[in-house]
């Protein structure tokens, strides 16, 4: 397997035994972005200073001594994420030339484990939008099919991973945004428990409590690396208030029995019909693993529509962002979904209210599903990665508009709750279909080590885009 295909950890692995050095490494993924981002569009700035600091991993690494788990692995990092001396401009050319001087505090927590920083990624403007186009960098394209959307909002970042320019980076995840696009381009990602990783130096924050930054890889023992890297308090940001007790390890829920329920529905709003057979076949195989398997359903999503719910709050939080963030601008500087939802009707206090309890009842629902299961089986879009500008779909019979992509990631958001999307499957046009895994909160390691039971039998792992 070439080189730019090899996970993070393998990279890591390979540097510090000294079988390869970070400055070849950073050279073929630099030789990659240069021939394939022409045509893909994922990476919006290079780090001029990524060879430099390999050559000084390299020195580090001729010296002995400590090195980090990612000393001399490249990363990426979505363009909505604050990088020190690097341009972060957010999507939008009202932030055009915008010039952090820190790092958001999860892009130093990769440099202070030996990652360096190759280039950030495209998004949608504002980071707000399920496909990653905007007016200052454009539209990114999906490394499977260049027709179709590598997703959003962290779009440009699952596809430069998937397209071997990145092995590993940091997106970010509102409704969908880690998860959705690495289920468009047949990557894995974590979305961790809310407050897991700070949010420290990423914008937009509101609505805070939705706001997640996370993982985006092609192994899951990538996931649980980064993951172990990135959380952990900070001191700022307070939602992240809990410590990852490291030493529980993902090994440890091998010793008892897992019981995983799985669903597509209802509760998420139509599936494709092949999509719905991906997730089967994936309980199937756990089961076939030796783990209790149950096809289930979630009373509280069907009671309370989850993506009405995510709707009607954060319109009222978000919009007055974007009024702040847009206010004396021209409207020209303006894309279609600022001026979308800058558009849209101001939530009444009523309905406002009546989503905040709805989510109090789906979080309670979720905590009665944990009690008598490990872990949630689903889908994380209901199709696989679709043309450019689709707005409308015809899914399983129903017509229904392009948010109710977002129907079951949405629900983690609202309540807090951990997940990976993983790749399990392939449509019958050659793309990735992704599965979902959701923990009880604080439950990351159950869901790695399950992600990482399924990843051992998945027949797709090592597929990659034919460039």
């Amino acid at each position: 397997m070439p080189v730019y295909f090899q996970d993070a950890t393998t990279l890591a692995q390979l540097i510090r035994s000294r079988q390869i050095s970070p400055v070849e490494v950073m050279r073929w993924h630099l030789d990659r972005i240069t021939s394939l981002n022409p045509k893909i569009n994922a990476i919006v700035t290079v780090a001029d200073t990524a060879l430099e600091a390999a050559k000084r991993a390299e020195a580090e690494l001729m010296k002995g001594g400590d090195l980090g788990p990612l000393h001399g692995v490249p990363f990426t990092v979505k363009d909505s994420i604050d990088t020190a001396n690097v341009l972060t401009q957010r999507g939008s050319p009202i932030f055009k030339g915008r010039t952090p001087s820190t790092d958001a505090n999860s892009v130093a927590r990769m440099k202070q484990a030996g990652g360096i920083l190759i280039a950030k990624t495209n998004l949608p403007e504002f980071s707000y939008w399920i496909e990653s186009d905007n007016l200052l960098s454009g539209r990114s394209n999906n490394p499977w099919d260049l027709t179709r959307t590598p997703g959003g909002s962290s779009g440009g970042e699952s596809a430069a991973i998937a397209a071997g320019m990145s092995p590993i980076g940091l997106g970010t995840d509102l409704a969908i945004s880690v998860r959705g696009p690495a289920a468009q381009t047949g990557i894995v990602s974590l979305k961790a428990t809310h407050g897991r990783v700070p949010m420290t130096g990423i914008w937009p924050r509101e609505p805070r409590r939705f706001w997640h930054v996370g993982p985006m890889a092609r192994s899951i023992r990538d996931l649980e690396l980064a993951y172990h890297v990135l959380a952990g308090p900070d001191g700022q940001d307070a939602f992240a208030t809990s410590t990852v007790r490291f030493d529980a390890g993902i090994g440890r829920e091998s010793r008892r029995r897992l019981k995983v329920g799985w669903m597509v529905g209802p509760g998420f709003g139509p599936v494709d019909p092949a999509v719905a057979a991906t997730v089967e076949a994936a309980a199937k195989a756990l089961q076939g693993l030796g783990l209790q398997v149950e096809q289930v359903r979630i009373p509280a999503l069907e009671r309370d529509f989850a993506l009405d719910v995510f709707n009607h709050i954060h319109v009222m939080e978000m919009k007055e962002a974007f009024k702040q963030a847009t206010a004396g601008r021209s409207e020209d500087e303006l894309y279609k979904m600022a001026k979308t939802m800058l558009s849209l009707p101001d939530t009444s206090m009523k309905d406002y209210i009546d989503a905040e309890q709805a989510a109090e009842r789906l979080r309670d629902g979720f905590a009665g599903y944990f009690q008598q299961y490990d872990v949630l089986l689903t889908h994380v879009l209901p199709i696989p990665a679709h043309k450019h500008g689709e707005v409308e779909f015809v899914i399983d019979g129903q017509k229904v508009d392009a948010t109710y992509l977002q129907g079951a990631t949405v629900p983690l958001n609202i309540t807090g709750l951990p997940g990976i999307a993983m790749r399990f499957g392939t449509s019958e046009q050659g793309l990735p279909i992704a599965v979902q895994l959701v923990g009880s909160w604080l439950a990351e390691s159950t869901i790695l080590h399950v992600a990482s039971l399924l990843e051992s039998v998945s027949k797709v792992r090592d597929l990659h885009p034919d460039l």
